[in-house]
């Protein structure tokens, strides 16, 4: 039987025969969403710990990586490793200390692709030069929190960024051969979005990017969306609605797309809304029963 979707693994075992296990580090960065250049309040969803609450704290790369491995080895018994540089904007930061974080991963045995999750606005020429340094050591994959096209959306999670600057970051990694894969993080479930506006931005990173990660929203307490949430109440959705606007958007996507992630699980102690993502294997059961039910294919409802 043919997968429903293009997975992480299947890409990986096609790419470089072989699954990875993903160790999520912290460089110590900041973001100019937080820092001031563009705002201090950060985007309206995201936690003290910038999206990398799962992310290490050790002082060094060499040290996250070898106690990632530590933890995960009970459960994965490889040796291949992709270093998830996670927390924060991780190209916001002068080229020399960036150059110094990257390869002190790029060059550890252990690790197979150098993974950064960064902004598109934070991609200059000089920038990417140094990823296409780093590429030519190890694959680089760049990941870029899109999040939503609709202008409305845009505003209300203070993006601080419009949608031209993520199109113009992509043509410039490629300029530079600055990264071998390119993925972009999608929110489904943003307050006043419609089907049809989670399909146009679905539909828009399938013109740019290589990848998709999908995330359900996720209400997170010490968040300003938390206090909005408190205050409107604003809906979200369930689990089979949830599944439903994920299955439009599978279809739609082109079939060589790598899907990254079906959606998010966030930290169970921070989290508020909806209590129903915190059961992960619950929630994965019940899409892959759904996606076996409505012979979910990706990309048949794909147009170029």
């Amino acid at each position: 039987m043919l997968p429903h979707y293009y997975s992480l693994n299947e890409y990986l075992l096609n790419t470089f025969g072989s699954k990875m296990y993903k160790l999520a580090l912290n460089a110590r960065m900041t973001c100019p969403n937080r820092d001031g250049l563009i705002d201090t309040r950060g985007c309206i969803f995201c936690s003290a710990g910038g999206s990398g609450d799962f992310a290490g704290n050790a002082p060094t790369v060499t040290e996250q990586i070898e106690a990632g491995i530590r933890q995960v080895s009970g459960k994965y018994h490889g040796d291949d490793y992709i270093a998830y540089f996670q927390a924060y904007t991780n190209t916001y930061a002068p080229v020399e200390y960036l150059r110094n974080v990257y390869m002190e991963a790029a060059l550890n045995s252990h690790i197979r692709i150098i993974s950064i999750a960064t902004r598109p606005d934070c991609l200059d020429d000089g920038i990417c030069r140094l990823l296409a340094d780093i590429n030519s050591i190890k694959p680089v994959w760049i990941e870029l929190g899109l999040q939503t096209t609709n202008c409305n959306s845009v505003r209300y999670i203070r993006r601080g960024y419009k949608n031209e600057c993520f199109a113009d970051a992509i043509m410039r990694l490629r300029h530079f051969h600055s990264c071998e894969h390119i993925i972009a993080h999608m929110i489904i479930g943003l307050p006043g979005e419609t089907t049809a506006d989670m399909l146009a931005t679905a539909s828009y990173i399938s013109r740019y990017a290589d990848g998709i990660k999908l995330q359900l929203l996720h209400i997170l307490k010490g968040t300003d969306l938390a206090d909005d949430y408190a205050a409107q109440h604003f809906h979200l959705p369930e689990l089979d609605e949830y599944i439903d606007i994920l299955e439009e958007i599978i279809k739609r996507l082109p079939p060589g797309m790598v899907v990254h992630r079906l959606t998010g699980d966030g930290p169970k102690k921070l989290l508020i809304a909806p209590m129903w993502s915190a059961d992960k294997k619950h929630v994965l059961n019940t899409m892959n029963q759904r996606f076996m039910n409505d012979c979910l294919i990706q990309g048949s409802l794909y147009r170029k």
